[in-house]
């Protein structure tokens, strides 16, 4: 978230045909420039890839708790730089362990200052906003929005995508169920919109930065280690440019809220992206990519369970319908 991260987008854009999908969130989506790594040889691991892609799903699922958390004690922006920094670090260090260099060429950074904006420093930006108006639970099932917006445009951006009725039908489903979500037969009543439109435009985001992507990035010749960390740094310098001049600097320290913020670079980008290569080497992104639809299931326990946010009939019921659109967005037709 994502979202992440954003995502959920690693496996995606993994698969040249596929659509997207946050992480989130952690995405995520700043794991869109897998796009441009060549492929990675199947490895056998250690450890289980299911305990892993269990592992992966409670990381991602708990960021939206750990946004809530770090908005407790810091503004948005202070939120967003202090994950980008945390996850930097983290990619940083595999880089150094791996002996990896980082990209080369003006081009290719300029094309990824563009996609650290619209991968990491947008959305993380948009989804702590949104969380300090809309519970965390909420936040979670916008993010999930992501293979839906991501269908749509790639219709309209993507000639290779050809619309098939089921996946049609799948786009119609899912944001039927974010109607059920929001409550729309209610007239929206008790939702704050502002935060909300903040939330979907972070999910919209994911998608847009994973076409330009594509379109820009692809067979640049780097790792998808070296072009991700060097992603996520170059979102964490614009952070650091735009966070002093809009929040200002921290006047006391939140140990909690800060924590949460650690945890939520460390674990929920750095980490998880880790984990999430691992995966998409060892069972391909078709397997890696459903962790997507565990993100907003887990991310509506963690915030009912250990926040006490409120939880209505609508918000499963909605949240399935969401999922259930996703799933058939991704389908495919007959080759």
């Amino acid at each position: 978230m994502c979202y992440e991260v954003v995502c959920r987008t690693v496996a995606v854009m993994t698969a040249a045909a596929d659509t997207t999908a946050r992480t989130s969130a952690d995405t995520a989506a700043d794991t869109a420039t897998r796009a441009s790594a060549p492929a990675v040889p199947r490895t056998r691991r250690t450890l289980d890839w299911r305990l892993r892609f269990g592992a992966l799903s409670l990381i991602w699922g708990f960021s939206f708790l750990l946004i809530k958390v770090g908005t407790q004690g810091y503004a948005p922006f202070q939120v967003t730089l202090g994950r980008l920094v945390f996850g930097t670090a983290v990619l940083a260090a595999a880089m150094l362990v791996r002996r990896e260099r980082l990209p080369r060429g003006a081009r290719t950074w300029a094309h990824l200052t563009v996609a650290a904006f619209l991968l990491n420093a947008l959305p993380f930006s948009l989804f702590a906003y949104s969380e300090l108006t809309i519970p965390s639970t909420l936040a979670g099932i916008c993010n999930a929005t992501s293979p839906l917006w991501g269908m749509a445009l790639s219709l309209v951006a993507l000639s290779e995508d050809r619309p098939t009725r089921v996946r049609v039908a799948g786009l119609g489903l899912g944001f039927l169920g974010v109607l059920t979500v929001l409550g729309a037969w209610q007239g929206f009543q008790g939702l704050d919109a502002r935060g909300t439109a903040m939330a979907l435009l972070a999910s919209l985001s994911y998608p847009i930065g994973w076409i330009y992507v594509r379109r820009t990035l692809a067979g640049t010749g780097a790792s998808a280690l070296s072009m991700t960390g060097a992603q996520l740094g170059v979102a964490a310098l614009q952070l650091a440019v735009v966070t002093p001049l809009v929040a200002g600097v921290p006047d006391h320290v939140a140990p909690l809220p800060l924590l949460a913020i650690a945890a939520l670079g460390a674990l929920g980008t750095g980490l998880a992206l880790l984990i999430q290569y691992g995966l998409v080497a060892e069972v391909g992104p078709t397997t890696a990519q459903m962790v997507t639809y565990f993100i907003p299931v887990i991310a509506t326990g963690a915030g009912v369970a250990f926040l006490g946010e409120p939880l209505s009939w609508s918000t499963p019921v909605g949240a399935v319908i969401v999922l259930a659109g996703a799933a058939l967005t991704q389908a495919r037709g007959k080759r």
